[in-house]
């Protein structure tokens, strides 16, 4: 489905959108191997959000 016309142009995003300066240190592989174990872990647990409503 098409998305539907605007009134007006979308504002040009703000210069403060932009990152200057040096880049990010790329992560390690022990970095990336902790993130992946702290990211399977997380999946894997049962979450209670978002609360079931109790009516």
């Amino acid at each position: 489905m098409p998305t539907p016309a605007r009134a007006y142009p979308e504002p040009p995003a703000s210069p403060l959108w932009h990152r200057t300066g040096p880049r990010p240190r790329p992560l390690t592989p022990e970095q990336q191997r902790r993130n992946r174990e702290v990211l399977l872990r997380a999946q894997r647990r049962s979450r209670s959000w978002p609360p079931q409503c109790q009516g």
